[in-house]
């Protein structure tokens, strides 16, 4: 159908450069008494409200009126772990008593934990546990998810949460971008033989996931207590020879070199960067590698903030997710990122929009029709119950979407509306 989306306070656009950095990023495009006209799954128009509703193509339109509230491009968010069979709540309370992350994983919890039960669960009672999960997502304005494996380990435990991803991307609204996280940690099939492991990822997995077209990334966790540099480097270049682009966890725990090798293999992406040094900083804000910081993760283990003041200042492509996992960001909302990016790391709430639209979207290689609010783009809008979009990140905690849209329709809402 053809919908006006109207009465809006503010309309940000986030039109512009891509990706965002620099001076950039303070504009977010903003409209005041803007609309929005899309038709069908595209936006047709983007203006001040007067301009727009004169329109010939409006007068066959229905009529959202948003009642002065702001509306902006759909939330991306470019780092999630969607598919995981149970929460980790007892860790939870051992880190409470002072357990730190590797003792909870030396225990045997952590992220084996969730393999041992992932392998046993069956796909429906994963994919139903996800469903609920993205149905939140949406709840919160989040309408692109990028999500990895990483908790089978194996062939068919792999295999059956690349089955349920394609499952729901096919069956539910929330666009889902698939990455191969098979170099999550060793599996205890493997333990004390992590190259043999790579080096059966290399020969087994990769092929099998490229050639299925299971998932467009390729991702590793390159730091202490995972996998080296060099591992890292190995398994990349495999994904890529298969058509799945880079994507690294770098430097969370400890400075391993990973964000040096984002920039050489020209990743998509380099994921948390908490103990991120100078140099690397340069190198990242010459390159194309988006920089996607992971509040929540700091947040929730109660550890040191990645530097994303000095990444921006630097002109860095910065993006932000939640990093959404059972074990350490148990947490769907893009919101509370935001505020936990402004109010800890000293972003602004500009720079802090920009990095959960186009900046994201660019890391997804989907800012051709995701990101922003521009004629001919996907009809993809978040809605939130303020009069400025500076209160999103301001009002930490709260939900305040009001209403989410996908690909022209509406998906979320908090109260029904009749069109």
């Amino acid at each position: 159908m053809t919908l006006l989306v109207t009465g809006a306070a503010q309309v940000l656009t986030l039109a512009g450069p891509v990706p965002r950095r620099g001076s950039a990023l303070l504009d977010p495009g903003v409209i005041t008494n803007g609309a929005v006209l899309l038709d069908g799954e595209r936006i047709a128009a983007v203006g001040p409200r007067r301009s727009v509703e004169r329109l010939a193509r409006t007068r066959r339109a229905r009529i959202l009126d948003v009642g002065g509230r702001v509306v902006l491009p759909g939330l991306v968010d470019a780092h999630t772990h969607l598919v995981f069979p149970a929460s980790r709540v007892e860790e939870y309370e051992q880190r409470i008593e002072g357990a730190g992350y590797e003792e909870i994983a030396a225990r045997g919890g952590g992220i084996l934990s969730t393999v041992r039960r992932l392998r046993r669960t069956p796909a429906a009672a994963l994919e139903q546990r996800a469903r609920y999960w993205l149905e939140r997502f949406l709840a919160h304005g989040t309408t692109t998810v990028e999500a990895k494996t990483g908790y089978g380990l194996n062939g068919p435990a792999e295999l059956k949460i690349l089955r349920v991803l394609r499952r729901l991307a096919r069956t539910q609204p929330v666009e889902i971008v698939p990455t191969f996280l098979g170099a999550h940690v060793t599996p205890p099939e493997y333990r004390g033989r992590s190259n043999q492991y790579i080096a059966w990822l290399c020969r087994e997995m990769i092929p099998r996931v490229g050639s299925g077209r299971w998932a467009e990334f390729c991702d590793v966790f390159c730091d202490r207590g995972a996998f080296t540099v060099s591992q890292a480097r190995r398994l990349l270049a495999a994904g890529r020879a298969h058509g799945l682009t880079p994507r690294l966890h770098a430097e969370q725990f400890a400075h391993t070199g990973a964000a040096a090798l984002a920039v050489e293999l020209g990743a998509a992406s380099a994921d948390h960067l908490e103990c991120v040094q100078p140099a690397d900083i340069e190198r990242l804000a010459r390159s194309h590698v988006v920089c996607t910081l992971l509040p929540g993760a700091s947040f929730f283990l109660q550890q040191r903030f990645a530097p994303a003041r000095r990444l921006l200042d630097a002109g860095a492509v910065v993006a932000l997710a939640t990093d959404f996992n059972p074990g350490t960001s148990p947490t769907v909302s893009l919101p509370m990122i935001l505020s936990l990016a402004c109010t800890a790391m000293r972003m602004r709430p500009a720079e802090a929009i920009a990095a959960v639209t186009i900046n994201a979207a660019y890391s997804l290689r989907r800012a051709e029709r995701l990101g922003s609010l521009e004629p001919g783009k996907q009809a993809d809008l978040a809605v939130f119950d303020v009069a400025d979009y500076r209160e999103i990140p301001y009002y930490f905690g709260v939900d305040l979407c009001w209403l989410t849209i996908k690909r022209g329709r509406i998906v979320y809402a908090r109260q029904p509306h009749q069109l």
